[in-house]
Parts: structure tokens; sequence; C-alpha cells
């Protein structure tokens, strides 16, 4: 039980002192990157669905006639 206690004293001293936090508006500019990289990256995934989409529909469609 002594460990336990020993880990969480120094987890809490080291959250508290060593790490080196964000600032709000470094939070809020990095939050911004990964939502704008988010919709790019979806947009992709979308666009290559659709292209697919059509292509195969195609291929199938000829290939049921």
């Amino acid at each position: 039980m002594e460990n336990i206690k020993t880990y969480l004293q120094s987890s809490y001293e080291e959250l508290t002192t060593k790490v080196t936090w964000p600032t709000w508006k470094e939070l809020q500019a990095n939050a911004a990157v990964v939502a704008i990289a988010a919709v790019i990256i979806a947009l992709i995934i979308g666009l290559m669905d659709l292209v697919s989409n059509i292509l195969f529909s195609d291929i199938i469609y000829k290939m049921a006639q």
C-alpha cells in the first residue's frame, strides 16, 4: 500500500512541477490545427469513397447486363 501512495505522490509532484503545460492560446491553436486536419482527411476519404462507388457500380452494372 505504501508503494501506491509513493507512486501517487511522485506522479502529482511531476505533473505540478516538472511538466510544461501549454498556454490557453497554444491549446486553442493546436486544437484548430487538429480540427482542420480532421476535416481535410474526412473530405479526402469521402471523395475516395465517392469515386470508388461510381467506378465499381458502373463495373458491376455492366457485368450484370
